[in-house]
């Protein structure tokens, strides 16, 4: 009896392929677009895990100075009183036009040299001696080979991308930074009876620091937003697998009555119902791992470039197949299922067996359900608001944003109904009073791949809100901060003195940019010091700051910060920042600074020098008339025969500056894309499947003298009117999406607020994309309705309905 029951249950698919096709890859698409963020996410995370495993930095203790160096005598200080640690030199290694992560370490101490990884046979006194040796990844190697007076570089795959390792000693030379250490590792067996830190240098700072953890924690902002999207799209297919799986089980309550009719038990037929449902979703997560691999694979390089653009994150351009995702799109697939196959179930529970409700019962239903739906609605928006009021942080603005989105298309058929019922009132006609009442009584069945186009054009006018907005406030940002029409790169301190005073008669002004590594916040931070020029007062981006603070900075009396550590730290004008040991000064001002996660402070020049009179002096930024840039960059290539990337204009600089933004956004972009193409494929799929279900409405019409064309074409008008009404209701979701991500999200994510500029134009282009879906939706079944046989038509007076 169960096989027969199964089959029974199976052969409907068969009977509609349609909406076979509908459920299965409705719920491929929801997976592969989930899995396809989870396999970005976990390469990611995989490639923090691998760096800090390959550099040896994983699980070990670190001893830190809150102004980012240690003096070689603490260390020294600390070997000698038994401490088992190894320093580590760590900095920036420019080069022509680019710049890697420099890491010295003492190769007899250090516990994870690459040597014995590499092809070459490298003995240990061949790194310690002169020149030393550099290890780097294959495509790190060749962005050092053309860079002048650098150590032999052997090739590893134990590095992660962009790092070079060395010898301690090697690395103070390239770096420049003679006798300083920027952390010590506390290695394993220690010995029993060990001095306390506090006794032998209560300075350090002692922290069980993962470079893992550290790196994960940074970027978390970046990985929550594709999770959030990644949870998004899979809503809005899952929006399809419950519409299909519905009108599935309406479609199928006469077999379903006479299975229990004749004997079968209820439990026995709700199992059978999720074993179906099981079936698909295998069936559907199958190819929706395979979707999302490809979707990976194409936005995954992309990914890697953002993180290290903006993060300095060690990602891998190329996708490994890792379990762990996929175990989680086979999950979420079968999960979908579930959910979609849940309502039919507790229907079936809850059915008679000789009877079932009619069209009335069904449609009272339906209002009751919407009403429901309506108060849950309310519901999350208003928990939304009042966890945004209650709580902080990136979670609480993610909470406040789901009951954002969920209570908006919760509400949405509610508020449909509303619109139509005004709308009607002013039909003329009995051809527009049925239109408008059909509407109504369509939107049971339609409200799902409605919600789905909610949220999908609520996203995209959300999203892509925030990325203008963001791009149009970066360009006049990078107009503000760029504001030299050339900037120079030195070699070394002592080529950098002689182009400043080759330039200085030439031009009119050399600003040098110099900077010293410090801790703000207890974070690694860089202090600037800045000459007293205007090029700075009437330029640069402050957002905050008493009157008179470039006086006061130039005086060495204040010093300007960046929003991020503002925000972090709470340090607004009139607070007080610590920028080193035994110095801190008054905050006088704030300024924006995009894109740079860390902090930033900016003090007068001679100040800076005075704390750190080793700050390279290597970076100039050089004032003069535009039409004279020319002829100054080929004097300065031809006089100190410096390398390509070591001369740039600030035109250059935004156009670089600007394609890494673009670059940014492409996987937000392509997520936006297909999360729409999800939800028109949604109201396509659910019009081919209420179209049949819809003859009783249709026919009566017909046999009173409405032609078939003209059914076809208010077929397609009621379309578009639910297209258009649901694109209207977006907008304003749409703007409070943008308002929370600009206004919570990103500033909990990234320590800066942007201005919400407002874009009427990409607004109609969606309008015009959400009538061309509902257009192209309604195509297929106006057609079949037109030239659907007048003898189909005539049998539905055949049959009680």
């Amino acid at each position: 009896m169960r096989r027969a029951a199964l089959i029974a249950l199976l052969s409907h698919w068969r009977r509609q392929p349609g909406q076979f096709v509908t459920f299965v890859l409705g719920l491929a698409l929801a997976t592969g677009l989930w899995s396809a963020v989870q396999a970005i996410n976990g390469e990611a995370r995989a490639s923090y895990d691998r760096a800090a495993t390959q550099i040896g930095a994983d699980n070990r203790a670190t001893l830190t100075a809150e102004d980012g160096t240690i003096p070689l005598s603490t260390y020294v200080r600390l070997r000698r009183a038994g401490w088992l640690v190894s320093p580590v030199l760590e900095g920036r290694l420019r080069l022509d036009g680019t710049s890697v992560t420099l890491i010295g370490v003492d190769i007899l101490s250090y516990p994870a040299m690459p040597t014995e990884d590499s092809d070459a046979e490298i003995a240990p006194l061949d790194v310690l001696t002169d020149p030393g040796r550099l290890f780097a990844t294959a495509d790190t190697a060749a962005t050092l080979a053309d860079a002048p007076d650098l150590p032999p570089v052997i090739v590893t795959e134990r590095l992660p991308p962009g790092t070079v390792l060395t010898d301690i000693g090697t690395a103070e030379t390239l770096l420049d930074r003679a006798g300083q250490i920027s952390r010590l590792l506390v290695l394993d067996n220690q010995p029993m009876t060990l001095p306390p830190l506090a006794e032998i240098a209560p300075e350090l700072t002692l922290s069980s620091a993962d470079a893992s953890a550290d790196m994960q924690r940074l970027t978390d902002s970046f990985h929550l937003n594709l999770t959030a999207f990644g949870l998004l799209s899979f809503a809005v297919g899952l929006f399809i697998v419950h519409g299909t799986a519905g009108l599935a089980f309406e479609q199928r309550r006469g077999v379903v009555r006479t299975l229990r009719a004749l004997g079968l038990p209820v439990r026995d037929l709700a199992l059978l119902m999720l074993a179906e449902a099981l079936l698909l979703a295998l069936l559907a997560g199958a190819l929706g791992l395979g979707l999302g691999y490809l979707v990976a694979a194409a936005l995954l390089p992309d990914v890697a470039a953002s993180l290290r653009g903006l993060y300095g994150a060690p990602v891998a351009g190329d996708l490994v197949l890792r379990p762990a995702w996929f175990a989680s799109g086979l999950g979420m697939a079968v999960l979908g299922a579930g959910v979609g196959a849940a309502q039919g179930v507790a229907q079936v529970l809850r059915q008679p067996i000789l009877t079932a409700p009619g069209m009335q019962t069904r449609a009272v239903a339906s209002a009751r359900s919407a009403r429901l739906l309506a108060l849950a609605g309310l519901g999350l928006l208003a928990g939304g608001g009042l966890v945004l009021v209650t709580f902080d942080g990136l979670v609480a603005g993610f909470v406040m944003l789901a009951g954002l989105l969920l209570g908006a298309a919760l509400l949405l058929p509610a508020c449909l109904d509303l619109l139509i019922g005004l709308a009607g009132r002013s039909a003329r006609g009995p051809v527009q009073d049925w239109l408008w009442a059909d509407l109504r009584a369509q939107l049971p069945g339609l409200s799902l791949a409605l919600m789905a186009l909610l949220l999908a054009l609520a996203t995209n006018i959300g999203v892509g809100t925030m990325v203008q907005s963001f791009r149009s406030t970066f360009t006049g940002w990078l107009d503000q901060r760029l504001s030299s029409e050339l900037y120079v790169t030195a070699r070394s301190d002592e080529e950098g003195e002689r182009i400043m005073r080759w330039l200085e008669p030439r031009t009119d002004a050399v600003l040098p940019i110099r900077w010293g590594e410090t801790t703000l916040d207890g974070q690694p931070a860089r202090i600037y010091g800045i000459a007293d020029h205007p090029t700075y007062r009437e330029n640069w981006p402050v957002i905050a700051g008493s009157p008179d603070l470039w006086d006061r900075v130039a005086a060495g009396q204040a010093a300007l910060v960046n929003e991020q550590i503002a925000r972090r730290a709470d340090l607004w004008p009139g607070a007080s920042v610590t920028l080193s040991p035994g110095w801190s000064l008054p905050v006088a001002g704030v300024y924006s600074d995009y894109g740079n996660p860390v902090g930033q402070a900016i003090v007068s020049l001679p100040a800076l020098l005075d704390h750190f009179p080793d700050a390279p002096n290597r970076d100039f930024g050089i004032r003069l008339a535009p039409d004279r840039v020319e002829a100054l960059s080929r004097e300065i290539m031809e006089t100190f025969d410096l390398p390509p990337g070591a001369l740039r204009d600030n035109a250059g600089i935004k156009a670089l500056s600007l394609s890494v933004f673009d670059k940014t956004f492409v996987v937000t972009g392509a997520l936006n894309v297909l999360t729409l193409m999800v939800a028109g494929f949604a109201i396509m799929t659910s019009l081919l499947t209420l179209w049949t279900m819809r003859l009783p409405q249709v026919a009566p019409l017909w046999a009173l003298g409405l032609t078939r064309a003209r059914l076809a074409r208010l077929e397609l008008i009621r379309s578009l009117l639910l297209a258009g009404l649901t694109a209207l209701l977006a907008l304003p979701l749409g703007l409070a999406l943008a308002w929370t991500l600009l206004a919570v999200i990103n500033v909990e994510a990234f320590g800066w607020r942007l201005p919400m500029r407002l874009f009427p134009l990409d607004w109609l282009r969606l309008g015009a994309l959400a009538l061309a879906a509902g257009a192209a939706a309604a195509i297929v079944p106006a057609r079949r309705l037109n030239r659907l046989p007048p003898a189909d038509l005539l049998r539905v007076f055949a049959n009680e309905r």
